[in-house]
């Protein structure tokens, strides 16, 4: 009875390591599904707002960072769902294991009790087990007697119940061994789907860039154009932001221009807003990163590099653009064209909106969280709606990816 005991006990310990080993992967499991919707969801949204009128216009440069962009997302998604395939094989596997455990464990506890059973039948009459205590050579032997035919009947139901549990418990895990099975087909043939729509996004990719090749001159000229314009933008977003710091610190009596001399409520404003570091709401309520921070390679010339020195977000037409934090309204800007933007000041963090066609707001606002501050502009030719949204700390730029939730 000891031995059978102690081999309960260590199938019990492997078990208990298996289960635990189980959630583990579950969790993971869980992490990898919702990450994978996530890319997902970043398609569709890519599909409906990059590429619903490609067709008809749009230029070609703007097809090619939406298709880079597209095709990275894609092949993050084929690498997530390898990742939640290959879990999924590590589960298979464990459940494997443990059903081969449980089966070693059931013939031990059906071996046992078909030993019980037998010796049972044996002494089951009601005049064997008065003999054998009569048979007592003492009070105490006789009472000991009693106490293991009681403990006997007792370990032979318990051995029954746990043969009935054994079996149920192998049921579950054949029938959840079958369950990740098929979502693990599931997850290959949608692998299947997605890098199948990978290819033709690569070949239309090689299209355009055949079409862009085939008029370099155009595209060259697109470029400068591109490139004069970011610059100008730049150099107004630094002249007005000096100017900002500038008028604000000249009123507590200091010359100081690239940096804000805070009040006590400012600082608070700026610690707060510095302790949202990765947790600011986006700039539009619904949206989609088309172009990065930073310095990034032409998807046609890998060797001419290109600066932006914010984040674009593509959204609807209509769509307004929204206060990432509360603020003071600093600035309202309107360039030549009419194109308009926001500046709002976080104590002394800024964050600006541009590329707007109407304003919500003056200056001098103080806005909350989420509030409306102006309409995004279409553009007429190629149908795009897009946010250029920038972040500073004084005059230094900052990268708004690291500041805005999963952007």
């Amino acid at each position: 009875m000891v031995k059978i005991c102690l081999q309960k006990g260590f199938f019990t310990l492997i078990f208990g390591l298996l289960v635990f080993g189980v959630a583990a992967q579950t969790s993971e499991q869980r992490k990898l599904e919702a990450k994978r919707n996530r890319l997902q969801n970043e398609i569709k949204e890519m599909n409906r707002l990059l590429f619903a009128k490609k067709k008809e216009r749009g230029n070609v440069l703007e097809q090619m960072d939406a298709l880079d962009r597209k095709i990275n997302i894609s092949q993050e998604l084929v690498r997530v769902t390898n990742q939640q395939s290959n879990l999924l094989n590590r589960e298979i596997n464990a459940n494997v294991r443990k059903i081969g455990k449980l089966r070693e464990d059931l013939e031990l506890l059906k071996t046992d009790y078909a030993a019980l059973i037998r010796k049972s039948y044996q002494n089951k009459s009601q005049e064997n087990r008065i003999l054998f205590l009569l048979s007592s050579q003492s009070f105490f032997q006789a009472f000991k007697r009693v106490q293991y035919m009681r403990q006997y009947t007792k370990y032979r139901q318990k051995q029954g119940e746990a043969i009935i549990l054994k079996t149920e418990e192998l049921s579950s895990l054949n029938k959840d061994l079958t369950e990740t099975r098929k979502i693990k087909d599931q997850l290959i043939a949608e692998n299947r789907k997605v890098k199948n729509a990978l290819y033709k996004e690569i070949n239309s990719q090689k299209g355009l860039l055949k079409s862009i090749r085939q008029n370099e001159s155009k595209y060259a000229a697109a470029i400068e154009s591109k490139r004069k314009e970011a610059r100008r933008i730049d150099r107004e977003i630094d002249k007005l932001i000096r100017s900002a710091i500038a008028s604000t610190n000249k009123k507590s009596g200091s010359k100081n221009t690239t940096s804000f001399t805070l009040t006590p409520e400012a600082k608070v404003l700026a610690n707060n807003f510095s302790s949202n570091k990765g947790k600011l709401i986006w700039p539009v309520e619904k949206g989609i990163k088309s172009q990065g921070f930073g310095v990034y390679a032409d998807k046609v010339y890998p060797g001419i590099k290109h600066q932006n020195n914010g984040v674009t977000i593509a959204t609807d037409k209509g769509a307004r653009a929204r206060a990432v934090f509360e603020g003071e309204v600093m600035t309202i800007f309107t360039n030549k064209a009419g194109i308009k933007g926001v500046y709002l000041r976080h104590g002394n963090y800024i964050s600006f909106y541009y590329n707007l066609s109407k304003i919500y707001v003056q200056k001098g606002d103080k806005v909350a969280a989420k509030e409306a501050l102006g309409e995004v502009y279409t553009n007429k030719f190629n149908g795009n709606t897009d946010l250029k949204f920038y972040l500073f700390q004084d005059t230094k730029r900052l990268n708004p990816e690291q500041w805005i939730y999963r952007l």
